[in-house]
């Protein structure tokens, strides 16, 4: 396989995540990109999360932070430049999360970190996250990214992010900052450059082959993705007025559903997930939307869908609760 690499230049996140479906969209047959990356005093929300509801924007926006909504699913992360961001990029059939955990694995060992995959999406030391980590695929090309902490600003975490009361409950915990870890913890003096350097290492480790830097990127392409990113309509989306608003946290995500209805009718849908499966929140959207407001038609609107797991129960429970 060849393996490439890429390093961005900027700390914009707009930028950032615009390189990142480029490479993405051009992602050579046979070949495994790792894109390495940071960006400065940053919210980053997944694919189909309320931005109001994980993020206090407000405080953010005051102190000249960033709010920004990535492709994949998942949940919300704060990035400063005390945290070094990667992305595995590959077409479908080399697509291996095992394969490219073990990158993340093999590099904090070969500075001293034992390191640890546990539950769907995280990286622990002792007990502790310092990466979190997501996954998106489109039209047979895949990526998997995530955070490696470095020394993030534990207090600006705490004061930007915002998880719901259900979500710090199912996991047991007080609050956000008491998850997670900087590595510089458990390395002192371990910085950005010497991970970056480690992680391109154990790349190549892992893969087998000598790592190559990527040629330069389409400027324009790239400037017109950082506009989307940048844009109003894609950080925020739709807020609706709501005749009905429920949720709750199944073990593989939470849901949260509003429903706006004239006339006896659903006329929109707005579904807020942090489930991994990306898609799962615009399909229960377009299930939901034009049913009757009723348990049954919107249960025979879910019943539609196929879904993995407990989902589809777990979503029908929901709505048997709802007093409609």
């Amino acid at each position: 396989m060849k393996l490439l690499t890429y390093r961005a230049a900027d700390t914009n996140p707009y930028e950032n995540l615009a390189v990142e479906q480029v490479l993405l969209e051009h992602v050579p047959q046979g070949a495994c990109i790792l894109y390495l990356w940071q960006n400065r005093h940053t919210v980053v929300i997944g694919r189909n999360q309320n931005a109001w509801q994980e993020c206090r924007t407000a405080r953010l926006e005051a102190d000249g932070g960033f709010l920004a909504r990535r492709l994949s699913g998942g949940g919300a992360v704060f990035h400063d430049l005390g945290n070094l961001n990667f992305t595995f990029l590959v077409n479908k059939e080399d697509y291996s999360v095992e394969k490219q955990l073990s990158v993340i694995v093999e590099a904090c060992r070969t500075l001293g970190i034992p390191a640890e995959r546990s539950g769907r999406n995280d990286v622990l030391t002792g007990g502790r996250k310092f990466s979190g980590n997501a996954f998106y695929e489109h039209e047979g090309r895949c990526y998997h990214h995530g955070t490696l902490l470095v020394d993030v600003d534990m207090e600006a975490m705490g004061r930007y992010l915002s998880p719901s009361t259900a979500k710090l409950q199912a996991k047991g915990v007080a609050s956000v900052r008491s998850r997670v870890v900087n590595l510089r913890e458990l390395v002192p003096g371990l910085s950005i450059d010497g991970l970056a350097d480690a992680m391109t290492a154990a790349f190549g480790k892992v893969y087998g082959g000598e790592v190559k830097p990527l040629a330069s990127l389409d400027r324009a392409e790239v400037e017109a993705l950082t506009a989307h990113y940048a844009s109003w309509e894609w950080k925020y989306g739709r807020k609706i007025p709501c005749t009905l608003t429920c949720a709750q946290r199944f073990a593989w995500g939470e849901v949260s559903l509003q429903l706006q209805v004239e006339e006896g009718i659903v006329q929109q849908a707005a579904v807020y997930s942090d489930a991994m499966d990306w898609t799962l929140a615009p399909a229960l959207e377009r299930a939901l939307t034009g049913r009757r407001f009723s348990r049954e038609d919107l249960s025979a609107g879910v019943q539609t869908l196929v879904l993995e797991g407990t989902v589809k129960e777990d979503l029908l429970t929901l709505l048997a609760q709802q007093d409609i």
